[in-house]
């Protein structure tokens, strides 16, 4: 998992009209909570929030926080990310101050590796659960779960129980839920010819 430094600055005015004027100046307003501590409202640099969720880990990449007073040097993690619908820029910010000895829960995508041998027979490749529900350390955050599928035969799914996970991480998700599968094609319903009278 990554660490990623982000400068955050204190703020004491809150609302809409503030939260206007810090995205106008190219800042995003943001609150910091945690587990003992009241929250913290905070603004960040766009482009460094940015840098901040770059990588493979995106969302769940640990954050040292810079700065802030209290907050600096803690770590972290974004919780919840709002955009604009039309934009897709980052309108709010929150992050979880976290405690690294403390487990969390996170999503984490889903990657897929190989070719099913049932799609090169003629199935189709159906992903039901592109993230799955992780609990563990800040530090053993996966960037992704791979999901090898080159084996997976027409009719057949891959469960949530048969992914091997590195060591320190649980999934939360039931074990008999299907992740990935192999559909059959239905087969096609013979018309009988017209006869000619």
């Amino acid at each position: 998992m990554q660490h990623k430094p982000l400068n955050v600055e204190l703020r004491s005015k809150t609302g809409k009209g503030i939260s206007r004027q810090l995205r106008m100046a190219d800042m995003v307003p943001g609150v910091v909570y945690g587990k003992g501590m009241d929250p913290i409202a905070v603004s960040i640099k766009y482009r460094e929030l940015r840098a901040a969720l770059a990588g493979e880990g995106g969302q769940n990449n640990l954050i040292t926080l810079v700065g802030g007073g209290s907050l600096d040097q803690s770590m972290a993690i974004i919780v919840d990310l709002q955009r604009d619908a039309l934009k897709g820029t980052y309108k709010h910010v929150d992050l979880h101050r976290v405690n690294m000895t403390e487990k969390l829960r996170v999503t984490v995508p889903v990657v897929l590796k190989g070719e099913a041998i049932g799609v090169k027979e003629g199935g189709l490749l159906d992903l039901a659960h592109h993230e799955l529900h992780v609990e563990c350390l800040p530090d053993n955050i996966p960037d992704h779960i791979e999901i090898d599928i080159t084996d997976l035969a027409v009719a057949h799914s891959i469960h949530v129980s048969d992914i091997i996970l590195p060591e320190g991480v649980k999934i939360l998700d039931n074990p008999k839920t299907p992740v990935v599968s192999v559909l059959g094609r239905a087969k096609e319903v013979e018309t009988p010819a017209e006869t000619v009278a």
